[in-house]
């Protein structure tokens, strides 16, 4: 017990000390701006509370445990008849008892909302699973499935979501498949050897993580008396559903700083991920309580990680009583709503802490539903729109511009990814400028100008320029004997020209040779009688393998 509390003190100090580390650095390194430090203090408050939320949890472990020991020796002592307790060890046993004891009222537990679970902790273990044990990761994806009568979607559901992350994305994510058949095994292994053999380097790089829940976790759910007008079979359905939904939060909830809910039927868009983690990064104030990707029933729903056990009681109280989506709204009238104010307060309430991302990240795909006999052609509206901006994570830079910028679409949001640039008139001269401080070295640059609304707004006679480190370092400029340097044109002001605007893009590669790149940047080199738009910046630094 001291050994593993002396690892949790370490892991907790450690834990919070990285943020503080990657916020000196970017200090050090110049990237003091206010969008940075805003970045660095949310991820540190997101942190901090799963990780107070997870010492909280392992005092309540113990009192469990304690409870539990107490319970065992009461029974013991009770037997009277039991000829295997000598008096020297009943008296031990009293005494133990006596040390266990104290005066104190004990909240219920989620014992007392699953009472079958009473001694039965084992209940909650996976029957099945296949795992490589990561954690650490920024956000953790949850999608349950069960049988369907017809088709089934969860292998296309997982390509879309697979292909459409990068590889820093991949390695920052966590995708947790729950097979929710718990009375059929084999449909289980059948689905999770289905998955290991369409994604072998997924799962075998932790990527992709599948299990299957005990059925000893679930009620007699024949037992469920119906609600809401609905059959016993639907009352059941959407009660079993809730526990899979529980079951889930409760496996994944430690592994990451957010969890986002899927279901088992949807396509995504590309970069999702950066969107996701870029959009709840960004919100000015840390008291959201339900960030949302797509409008549609319980799809793309993302929630502090940390938040979750409050989720999990409030729903195991009522999983017999309503839908899931229902649930959720009841959670956020609870905490937000009063009956002394009108429903127009309670609405405006929730939507300050319900924020809603569009376009949306996710579009449901599947018609058969998981309950028998049940069509749904449900499709979110938002999804179809034209994506006018797409993103990328891009190296800490200082972003600056001369073009005056259009409403709140600033270059800073488009180089986090989080929206397009929109500049008005660009004139002869004017600048788009990315310094790093430190300088880095760079593997290739992409800019994409206009988009589907405006694909006018491009950028045009406009030309992509880099300065290296190393020529800050020489007197006289970039001398002409430089064997690194003679491929290029060169600026009057010493910066390399690397390409230019073609058709709305510009693109190339920069490479180790030129060494690490102090800044690159966009000149315009002529007056534009268009507004100007940047739907895409991706500068990608170069990797050592």
């Amino acid at each position: 017990m001291r050994f593993r509390l002396k690892n949790v003190v370490f892991l907790s100090m450690l834990l919070l000390f990285m943020p503080f580390l990657a916020l000196f650095v970017g200090f050090r390194s110049g990237l003091s701006r206010e969008q940075l430090m805003h970045q660095r203090i949310t991820e540190l408050s997101a942190k901090l509370l799963l990780s107070e939320k997870l010492g909280k949890e392992k005092q309540s472990a113990y009192e469990s445990l304690r409870r539990q020991f107490s319970s065992i020796l009461q029974n013991k002592l009770r037997d009277s008849n039991d000829s295997s307790i000598s008096t020297a060890l009943r008296s031990q046993y009293r005494d133990l008892l006596t040390s266990l004891s104290y005066d104190a009222i004990r909240p219920p537990d989620m014992f007392h909302e699953l009472t079958h679970l009473n001694g039965r902790i084992e209940a909650l273990s996976p029957a099945f699973r296949i795992s490589r044990g990561r954690t650490g990761v920024s956000i953790v994806v949850g999608i349950p499935s069960v049988k369907r009568e017809k088709n089934s979607y969860l292998l296309d559901t997982l390509r879309s979501l697979v292909d459409n992350l990068n590889e820093e994305e991949k390695n920052d994510t966590l995708l947790v498949v729950l097979i929710a058949e718990p009375y059929d095994v084999k449909y289980i292994q059948s689905q999770a050897e289905l998955v290991k053999s369409n994604f072998p380097d997924e799962v075998g790089s932790g990527l992709i993580e599948v299990l299957g829940p005990s059925a000893s976790y679930y009620p007699d759910l024949d037992s469920i008396k119906e609600t809401l007008g609905d059959s016993k079979e639907r009352t059941r359905w959407r009660s079993k559903q809730n526990l899979d939904f529980v079951y889930l939060w409760m496996y994944a909830r430690t592994r990451g700083t957010y969890y986002v809910q899927l279901e088992d039927d949807v396509m995504a868009k590309s970069g999702y991920v950066t969107i996701m983690k870029n959009f709840a990064l960004s919100q000015k104030t840390d008291d959201w309580l339900l960030l949302e990707f797509s409008y549609l029933g319980f799809i793309g729903k993302m929630f502090k990680s940390a938040d979750l056990p409050y989720l999990i009681e409030f729903i195991l109280m009522f999983y017999t009583e309503k839908p899931i989506d229902w649930l959720l709204d009841h959670y956020l009238f609870v905490k937000l709503c009063s009956p002394e104010k009108d429903a127009k307060y309670c609405d405006r309430m929730k939507s300050s802490l319900r924020r809603r991302f569009k376009p949306s990240l996710f579009q449901h795909v599947g018609m058969h539903s998981s309950l028998k006999g049940k069509v749904q052609k449900l499709k979110d509206k938002d999804f179809g729109k034209a994506q006018l901006h797409h993103p990328h994570t891009n190296p800490p830079a200082e972003v600056s511009t001369t073009i005056e910028k259009y409403q709140k679409y600033s270059l800073d949001d488009a180089y986090l990814g989080l929206d397009f640039f929109w500049g008005t008139f660009p004139k002869a001269g004017d600048m788009c400028i990315f310094r790093f401080n430190p300088p880095i070295a760079l593997e290739s640059f992409y800019f994409k100008s206009g988009n589907p609304e405006h694909p006018g707004d491009q950028l045009y006679n406009t030309t992509v320029e880099i300065m290296p480190y190393s020529h800050t370092q020489k007197q006289d400029g970039i001398l002409t004997n430089d064997v690194n340097y003679q491929q290029y044109n060169r600026t009057n002001d010493g910066y390399l020209i690397m390409g230019e605007f073609v058709n709305s893009v510009a693109k190339g590669d920069v490479g180790a040779a030129l060494g690490p790149i102090l800044e690159l940047r966009l000149h315009v080199k002529s007056e534009s009688k268009a507004w100007v738009i940047l739907s895409e910046i991706y500068i990608k630094p170069l990797t050592t393998s």
